[in-house]
C-alpha cells in the first residue's frame, strides 16, 4: 500500500505540474517551451500511473482520482497561495478513505 501511495504521488506532481505549465503557457502568457515542458511532464505522469502493480485501470484511476483532490489542494495553497477551507479539507480526508476502502485488500 506504501507503494501505491508514493506512486500516487509522483503521478500527481507530474500531472498537477504539468497542468500548471500548460496554464502558465497558455493563460499566463509564458513561453511556449514552458507549455511544451508541461506536455512532457503530463506524459511522464502516464508511465508513472502504469507502474501500479494494481491489475484493474479504473481501479487505479479511480483511487488516484482521491489522491489526486489532496494534492491538487496542497499545490493550490503552496504555489497559488488560495488557502483551502475547512470543507475542502473535510471533501478531501472523505476522499482519501474512499481510496483506502477501494485499495485495501486488492492486488
Amino acid at each position: 500500500m506504501i507503494r501505491a501511495y508514493i506512486l500516487f504521488i509522483l503521478a500527481g506532481l507530474a500531472e498537477i505540474g504539468g497542468g500548471y505549465l500548460v496554464w502558465l503557457c497558455l493563460r499566463n502568457g509564458k513561453p511556449l517551451w514552458v507549455g511544451l515542458a508541461g506536455g512532457v511532464v503530463l506524459f511522464l505522469y502516464g508511465v508513472i500511473a502504469t507502474r501500479q502493480e494494481f491489475s484493474s485501470f479504473g481501479r487505479v484511476y479511480a483511487a488516484y482520482g482521491g489522491v489526486f483532490i489532496v494534492m491538487s489542494l496542497l499545490w493550490g495553497w503552496w504555489v497559488a497561495k488560495d488557502v483551502p477551507t475547512l470543507q475542502d479539507w473535510v471533501g478531501a480526508t472523505i476522499c482519501l478513505v474512499g481510496v483506502g476502502v477501494m485499495l485495501w485488500g486488492t492486488k
